[in-house]
């Protein structure tokens, strides 16, 4: 796991992941064992507690997000590997291909192209003056970021706005980016899909309510949490999914022969209390399209 160990949101998934192991005949403590490490999205420990697992020699590996997919791709060509909230897994040099992954890991991808466009028609509803909006990551943990900007630029030139990348690597940085553009009614926020915004999202969800900034989060937990809306995949799908992907191999079949999955479930939620809190009016047309309302 590439979070930190008291992430309820992300406990939460792996409930998921061992309530539907069990279903399949998996039970934790009887006939499998389960064992989990929590990177707190560190890098070093991540590479670190990879090669540890890797070294107990178990019959499948889990690698959560793509720094713990590579880590522990890094140290085994041999015992399968499934990953769940990867982007771009052909790109990262993951699996030869998304039908057929070809070697001894394949899971499951979170990247929708059209979502880029999607955020900022989102955006452009909530407050129609933006003229700015800028995205912030961790280039290390989220070496894919290129794509989700790419996205977002795609639908630049005809919502009328300015994309911008901001670089984050530590808390600090996060605060001094929200605080500059938070000075400015013009600037919207967009949280890209990161285990490092993620450690940190109590942080940012704090400092763009207080500077009363639109924002676009992508898990539904960011809205659950207290960020304004969550747009994206169903990460709790994933983790469900992923204990389909155990049980298979676990009964013979190899990772080469199962593809890559794209994510099949979107949600849109809305935190309506967060707006109301920072007055920031939301349209009537996006509440009646949305999953989920947290009053």
């Amino acid at each position: 796991m590439a979070v930190a160990e008291s992430d309820a949101d992300v406990r939460k998934g792996i409930g998921i992941f061992q309530q539907r192991l069990q279903e399949l005949g998996w039970k934790d403590g009887q006939n499998i064992r389960i064992d989990y490490r929590w990177g707190n999205a560190d890098l070093q420990r991540i590479e670190s507690l990879a090669r540890e697992l890797v070294e107990l020699q178990p019959d499948a590996l889990i690698g959560h997000s793509t720094p713990s997919a590579k880590g522990l791709l890094k140290h085994t060509r041999s015992i399968p590997i499934v990953f769940l909230t990867v982007t771009d897994p052909l790109g990262q040099g993951l699996v030869a291909s998304l039908s057929h992954p070809g070697g001894n890991i394949t899971g499951f991808s979170v990247f929708e192209f059209s979502l880029g466009t999607k955020w900022l028609e989102t955006l452009k509803q909530i407050s129609p003056g933006i003229r700015r909006v800028t995205a912030i990551f961790n280039p290390e943990t989220a070496p894919y970021y290129g794509l989700y900007l790419q996205s977002i630029n795609a639908a630049v030139p005809s919502l009328a706005v300015e994309s911008i990348a901001a670089q984050v690597h530590s808390e600090a940085d996060i605060e001094n980016v929200i605080r500059k553009i938070g000075s400015d009614s013009e600037n919207g926020l967009f949280v890209l899909p990161d285990s490092h915004n993620i450690v940190h999202r109590k942080r940012i969800i704090e400092l763009a309510a207080q500077y009363r900034l639109p924002t676009i989060y992508y898990f539904r937990y960011f809205a659950t949490d207290g960020g304004l809306i969550a747009y994206g995949p169903d990460e709790m799908d994933l983790f469900k999914r992923t204990a389909e992907y155990i049980d298979r191999i676990l009964k013979g079949t190899k990772p080469a022969d199962l593809p890559v999955q794209q994510p099949t479930k979107f949600e849109l939620v809305i935190n309506l209390k967060t707006a109301k809190e920072t007055g920031i009016q939301i349209p009537v047309s996006l509440l009646a399209r949305a999953d989920e309302v947290i009053e």
